[in-house]
C-alpha cells in the first residue's frame, strides 16, 4: 500500500513533472505556482495531482491548441485537441508513475480514464519519453554538430 502524501510533500514531485512538462525552470515555477492557488496545504495527493493536470491544461494546452490551423470542419480542430490532450496525458501518467510513484488506478482518477488506458499509456509512453530524450540528447550531445542551417 502505497503511503498518501500531503500537498506539502508533493512539492518536489510537482515541480520535478511541471519541468518535465514544460522545460523550462520559470515555467515550472509558474506551473507550481498556478497549482498550489488551488490547494491546501493538507490536500491529498489525488486532488493535488488534478489540480496539477487543470492547471497544465489551462496555462499551456490552449497555446499548443491555437497552433492548429483552423479547418472548415469542426470534428478536425475537435481531433487536433484531443490529439494534444492526450500526448499531454500520456506524459503526465509517466511521469505521476516515475516521479510521484502514484499507483495506476489513481493516476486513472487523476486523469479520469479506463485503467486499461493508463497501463497502455504507462508501456508505450515510457518508451517514447525515453526515445524522445535520447534524441535531443544526441543533437545537443559535445561533438556532434547542432548546426541546423544544412
Amino acid at each position: 500500500m502505497a503511503i498518501k502524501k500531503t500537498s506539502a510533500e508533493l512539492l518536489d514531485d510537482i515541480y520535478t513533472i511541471a519541468y518535465w512538462m514544460t522545460g523550462s525552470e520559470e515555467a515550472a515555477s509558474h506551473l507550481v505556482y498556478r497549482t498550489y492557488l488551488n490547494v491546501g496545504t493538507w490536500t491529498a495527493e489525488l486532488e493535488v495531482c488534478k489540480s496539477f493536470r487543470d492547471s497544465y491544461f489551462d496555462s499551456y494546452i490552449h497555446e499548443k491548441i491555437a497552433c492548429i490551423p483552423q479547418p472548415s470542419c469542426k470534428t478536425i480542430a475537435h481531433l487536433g485537441e484531443v490529439i494534444i490532450q492526450q500526448e499531454a496525458d500520456v506524459k503526465l501518467t509517466v511521469l505521476f508513475s516515475e516521479i510521484s510513484g502514484l499507483k495506476p488506478c489513481t493516476i486513472a482518477q487523476v486523469i479520469g480514464v479506463p485503467l486499461e488506458n493508463i497501463r497502455l499509456w504507462l508501456s508505450s509512453g515510457r518508451r517514447w519519453l525515453a526515445e524522445s530524450s535520447l534524441s535531443l540528447n544526441a543533437r545537443c550531445h559535445p561533438g556532434v554538430s547542432c548546426n541546423w542551417s544544412r
